[in-house]
């Protein structure tokens, strides 16, 4: 019973979902109207965990047949090891995400409801079925939808809309491709196996390496926009030394092109998008607005 669990689990993408959640959880941080309501704030994530996962869990499996062909997932993912049924993934990412986007509404507001149903089936079906095996760009569309976790959070505390959670949103949205395109840089014959146009096989290395520079230098100019909005002075030395350091990766990527370097870049890249983060995070704790 409990290897089901986990196997279930494991559709969710956890690794992956870490992510929405934190994303989630500094955004309400931020907003500041659940930290003394910690019921709802741990619904919200509740929440933000079910749809993200149902979406996740959808993802896994509409292409469980591109995963059995490439290395990276055949032997990591239970729909291609056969450890779980095609019909009981598709009931389980459905019922989870259902569960979700009902709780967004009846505990929150039907904006929350629908922008994550709106995730859900941007991802599980524009993205999966149309983006990821038509265009070179599908990370970087199919990025809204992870990225939407700050802006879910904040509209379920608020019921509306603001400057901020967009400015999280943007981070993450602009984070997402020079990581994906660094992974799909040392795994191009696992993507080419399956037949899947990311940007290293459509445009080349050179191009990828020139996107990955572009992407980075803009997101370091994005986050440092959040001073504006009441980012302290621990947000600007973090924010400041990571972007000096993820700009500075991207370009050594691309002088030293070697598959040690882009997995390093891509690992570094986890390091920046959580050490920033933390650092929203404790300024959203202990304010030390510098403007």
């Amino acid at each position: 019973m409990l290897r089901k669990t986990f196997l279930y689990i494991q559709l969710t993408k956890p690794s992956i979902m870490l992510l929405v959640i934190f994303t989630g959880s500094t955004s309400l941080v931020l907003e500041g109207s659940f930290l003394l309501e910690p019921i709802n704030f741990v619904l919200v994530l509740v929440g933000l965990f079910l749809t993200g996962g149902s979406a996740n869990a959808l993802n896994q499996y509409l292409e469980r047949d591109i995963d059995a062909k490439m290395t990276r997932t055949s032997k990591r993912r239970p729909l291609p090891q056969h450890e779980i049924s095609p019909l009981g993934a598709l009931i389980f990412s459905i019922s989870i995400g259902v569960i979700g986007v009902l709780m967004f509404y009846y505990f929150f507001n039907l904006l929350t409801a629908l922008l994550s149903l709106g995730t859900i089936l941007f991802y599980s079906l524009f993205y999966t079925l149309y983006l990821k095996p038509n265009t070179s760009q599908n990370i970087v569309i199919g990025g809204i939808a992870g990225a939407m976790a700050p802006v879910g959070a904040w509209t379920a505390a608020t019921g509306t809309m603001d400057f901020v959670p967009w400015i999280l949103f943007l981070i993450v949205f602009l984070w997402t491709p020079p990581h994906f395109w660094a992974l799909a840089l040392f795994c191009k014959d696992d993507y080419k196996k399956a037949n899947l146009p990311m940007l290293p096989l459509v445009k080349g290395d050179d191009h990828t390496y020139n996107q990955i520079i572009l992407y980075s230098m803009v997101l370091f100019l994005i986050s440092l926009s959040l001073l504006f909005f009441g980012g302290g002075w621990l947000y600007l030395a973090v924010t400041l030394y990571l972007g000096v350091q993820f700009v500075r990766r991207a370009f050594l990527i691309r002088k030293l092109r070697t598959e040690s370097v882009q997995k390093k870049f891509f690992g570094y890249s986890l390091i920046y998008l959580f050490g920033l983060f933390t650092a929203i995070l404790i300024d959203g704790v202990i304010p030390s607005s510098i403007f």
